[in-house]
């Protein structure tokens, strides 16, 4: 089945792909993480064909600057058509190599299609913004110009729509995009970037969609230092993040970070429950945990805390039963990505028994072949802050607490490091409106939800977060203008020389 997929999506006999999985020097292997068995090996570049690679991107990006930008849109437009018609295939790949459920995979192409849209509207805008002067007949306006080559790093947990946010605003923008991928996921970014790329040759356009996969020590640590990319946008842990933003910033140059999100929801005492525990299920055990907005803390008022764990377990009872394949139907719990995962998961299972809390479901690796864990509640008594719980574990695990306020319950959702996405549920407005208080005195995150859960943020609003999430802005609203730069501009049309502030200088 593997092997015919890659044949469909022009992989089988692509140079840098071996199907017979061999490694060796030079050449990565990647498993499928649902039976632990190698997919095909991918060979990695070296700093040759890194050199290269970026020698040709700062070449096509001189050329590719000066395409207006609603052609620039136009070619997004049939990159984003393109995906659509491969979206089955691609989302069974994304199952296959990173082991989520074939829905979710396919969501992630979605994704890829509606960024696509976002971008061809945004290439007719980009707009600029005109200031009136305190000199007579002089205007003043601004206006935004490609970057350059941008260099985005993406992790496995989304192979495939990371890489689609920032390339589809970066090409409206007039940028090129050099992609350094997970050697988790190679395969998906070869199909995916192979796709973009013979789209934008076909219409004149070759070299805009780059690819570089290697090691950290020999292409990562390369890219994130090359003084040729003004731009790093880096998807992966606060660690990763935080040597990525002392190199880049060694140099001046940019960085948009999206790093560890320790998720949390509230559900206030008047929360309707059947809306709020379907959404804490999801958050907490879809991708396997493995979401960046995945929710990991539940804050629940002690007078329901009881009845929503009781519901809680119930409905983890139904997902017990259908945890396997991500490709079979009805699989709603795919695998973990690897062996190193299913004992990080073991571990803060185990830290978080002896730090007192208690096992309410699941807790144990599924013995079977592929990487496989039970999702699991841990219940804190009160008064018990389990530090396990303020660590971001990429795993199915849902700690609980209780607490008497809402004032309480936002502090306490706040005492970590990570601020990526918060939500709340209730139907009392003044409780809604604490949580999101236009003071800034409610949720530190950079998502904020109301009766709606942590994952599954749509494209047309900015994702990010604040804290050691790193506080980078991708996909929606504004998060355009990271991949240009800004030139205000004054223009004399008065025919004489005046200063501003009044200055003579005669």
């Amino acid at each position: 089945m593997a092997t015919d997929l890659l044949k469909r999506l022009g992989l089988a006999d692509h140079p840098r792909v071996r199907i017979d999985g061999a490694g060796g020097d030079g050449w990565a292997v990647t498993e499928n993480p649902a039976t632990g068995k190698a997919l095909a090996a991918v060979k990695l570049d070296d700093t040759a064909s890194y050199e290269r690679e970026l020698a040709g991107a700062v070449e096509t990006f001189k050329r590719f600057r000066s395409v207006p930008a609603p052609v620039r849109g136009q070619i997004v437009r049939a990159i984003g058509e393109e995906f659509r018609t491969h979206k089955k295939d691609l989302g069974e790949l994304v199952a296959l190599e990173v082991g989520k459920i074939r829905a979710e995979g396919e969501g992630e192409i979605q994704e890829i299609i509606d960024i696509a849209e976002f971008a061809v509207g945004l290439s007719r805008q980009l707009p600029g913004q005109i200031f009136p002067s305190e000199r007579a007949k002089h205007r003043i306006l601004e206006q935004w110009l490609p970057l350059g080559p941008i260099g985005v790093i993406s992790a496995f947990n989304f192979p495939a729509a990371v890489w689609a946010w920032n390339a589809a605003l970066a090409t409206v923008c007039g940028d090129v995009t050099i992609w350094k991928p997970s050697l988790l996921a190679p395969l998906t970014a070869l199909a995916c970037n192979g796709i973009a790329e013979r789209v934008s040759t076909s219409m004149g356009h070759p070299g805009v969609f780059r690819l570089v996969m290697g090691l950290d020590s020999v292409i990562g640590e390369r890219l994130v230092a090359d003084r040729r990319v003004p731009l790093i946008s880096a998807t992966g842990s606060c660690r990763m993040g935080k040597r990525v933003g002392q190199v880049v910033a060694d140099r001046v140059g940019r960085c948009l970070l999206e790093l560890g999100g320790n998720n949390a929801v509230i559900v206030a005492e008047d929360a309707d429950l059947k809306l709020a525990v379907p959404a804490i299920v999801f958050g907490a055990v879809g991708t396997a945990g493995q979401r960046c907005t995945s929710t990991r803390r539940l804050f629940v008022h002690e007078k329901i805390a009881d009845d929503v764990c009781r519901r809680l377990v119930d409905g983890y009872k139904q997902v017990m039963g259908k945890i396997g394949d991500p490709l079979s139907a009805g699989t709603l719990v795919g695998p973990l990505i690897n062996a190193a995962s299913v004992e990080g998961y073991k571990r803060a299972v185990d830290e978080a028994k002896k730090q007192g809390g208690t096992v309410l479901i699941g807790g144990e690796a599924v013995v079977r072949e592929g990487n496989y864990v039970q999702p699991t509640i841990v219940r804190a008594t009160a008064g018990n802050k389990l530090p396990i719980a303020r660590e971001e574990t990429f795993a199915p695990i849902l700690y609980v607490f209780t607490f008497k306020t809402i004032e309480e319950a936002i502090e306490l959702q706040n005492g970590v490091e990570q601020g990526l996405s918060s939500a709340i549920f209730t139907n009392n407005l003044l409780t809604s409106e604490a949580f999101l208080a236009a003071d800034g005195s409610g949720s530190d995150c950079g998502i904020a939800n109301v009766n709606a859960g942590t994952s599954g943020a749509e494209i047309g609003g900015a994702f990010g977060g604040e804290k050691e999430t790193g506080g980078g802005r991708e996909s929606g609203s504004d998060s355009w203008k990271v991949y240009m730069r800004r030139q205000t501009s004054v223009v004399n049309y008065s025919g004489k020389l005046e200063l501003a502030q009044g200055i003579k200088f005669e």
